[in-house]
């Protein structure tokens, strides 16, 4: 339901226009003065405001100009006395939506108001969509430095082109609603809705309400129709995040309208068309859950036509260092701070942490360093980590190498049970060698024999 702002000093014309819209099932909050205007607009989110021009502390004009201060997108129609138009021209100039020259009739009331928050309805749609095309360009959102990353991009640009099914896989925080959203602007339903749900976030229970929508009726509680989710996404993309959580239940109903391309609302007797591009992710191996028949293989196939899979941050190392930068500038710029580089150590300490979080661990790290930095520079202590999401310093060639091939000969040993021959013969080294490396390490057979 729309919320409808109304300013006049006017008390019977003010009850008059509220009377007429909550007719019309808008919800209505009145006001007399341009201070009560201010406060309603700062404590509520409303979708219009109506102000007459002549208020007796200010005009509708100066009004809507410090209303616009506190919410930017907030359209204005302005009330105007009869043979004013010069102030009616100068409203629409300052930003009105429209005026109504009083006194008007209901339907024109009615009709100015409609029209009024129906372009803001789309204005808001056209932005939502700009935002997305914005996020599949923009540099900090599609850095890819690295060979993974890139072959990733390859793989989303052709599947963009196609309308089969995609399943995204990668840890949490690797940016699969980005590239959902990248390849839905990039394909031909970039005109069409881009519909996402968190399966995880839907309680088993209303799962298939919230998916196939209801017939008022279908079910206590059910007051009036309702549209779901799928229907919602007609000729655009749908965004199944965290797939692996839907309900077995609902599994297989899913299935039957990637299947069919259609589905019964419930308590309806009319099929609805489904037509949409089905796109999903998770952040588990799917194949597995399908082994522990937790996800239904046939499910599985309808969606795994195209595979994706993002790797973690820690495989990516070379994008911190531009990723943390373009995060940081962004920040510095949204919270009006001079912030502007990392201090070495700093650089350091991000550089070799463990990013269980990914990207969006990284980005939060960096919004607290702006956020509390008082300094342009942020130091290696305002990198604040988890002792245990902090791996060690990087080591010496030799120190790592030497590590490395104790493990190797250990896993070896452990194998043949310290059969040095067969060890040597399976590392493909000499015997003398391998014991050569073995007295290196620190290892005897005779401890492994032992032991087994």
């Amino acid at each position: 339901m729309e919320h409808i702002l109304i300013v006049d000093d006017d008390i019977s014309l003010l009850r008059m226009l509220k009377m007429r819209l909550e007719a019309e099932n808008y919800q209505i909050t009145d006001v007399t003065t341009g201070s009560e205007a201010q406060a309603a607009v700062t404590a509520v989110f409303f979708d219009l405001a109506i102000i007459d021009y002549q208020l007796s502390d200010e005009t509708g004009i100066e009004l809507m100009g410090l209303l616009n201060k506190i919410d930017p997108e907030l359209p204005v129609i302005i009330l105007t006395a009869y043979g004013t138009i010069e102030k009616a021209v100068l409203a629409i100039k300052k930003g009105a939506y429209s005026y109504l020259t009083k006194p008007f009739d209901d339907s024109e009331l009615i009709q100015q108001v409609k029209q009024c928050l129906e372009k803001n309805k789309l204005t808001k749609e056209i932005k939502a969509l700009r935002g997305m095309v914005s996020e599949k360009f923009g540099f900090e959102n599609i850095i890819a430095k690295d060979e993974k990353m890139k072959a990733v991009l390859r793989t989303s640009a052709q599947a963009a082109e196609t309308d089969s099914s995609i399943l995204i896989e990668g840890e949490s925080g690797t940016g699969k609603e980005l590239i959902a959203k990248s390849i839905h602007v990039s394909s031909p339903r970039r005109n069409g809705p881009f519909i996402a749900i968190n399966c995880a976030a839907i309680p088993e229970s209303l799962f298939e309400s919230e998916l196939f929508g209801y017939k008022k009726g279908a079910f206590t509680g059910a007051a009036k129709n309702k549209k779901g989710f799928l229907e919602q996404a007609q000729n655009g993309t749908f965004f199944f995040d965290e797939i692996s959580e839907i309900p077995i239940s609902i599994q297989a109903k899913l299935l039957r309208v990637l299947q069919e391309n259609e589905f019964y609302p419930l308590g309806g007797s009319e099929k609805i068309k489904f037509e949409a591009r089905i796109i999903s992710a998770t952040n588990k191996k799917l194949a597995e859950e399908v082994s522990k028949g937790n996800f239904r293989q046939d499910l599985y196939y309808r969606i795994h036509v195209i595979p994706i899979t993002l790797p973690p941050l820690r495989e990516r190392r070379d994008c911190i260092p531009i990723l943390a930068h373009c995060f940081l500038n962004d920040f510095s710029q949204q919270m009006g701070k001079n912030v502007s580089q990392f201090s070495p150590g700093a650089m350091k300490k991000l550089m070799t942490a463990l990013w269980p979080g990914n990207v969006r661990e990284l980005k939060n790290i960096v919004e607290y360093c702006v956020a509390m930095s008082s300094e342009s520079v942020i130091s290696q202590d305002m990198i604040l980590l988890e002792p245990d999401k902090t791996s060690n310093e990087l080591k010496p060639f030799k120190q790592a190498k030497l590590e490395f091939e104790k493990k190797y000969i250990i896993q070896l040993l452990e194998l043949t049970k310290g059969n040095v021959s067969r060890a040597a013969k399976l590392a493909g080294k000499y015997r003398a060698d391998f014991y050569d490396l073995m007295n290196k390490c620190g290892l005897k057979a005779e401890d492994f024999r032992d032991a087994l």
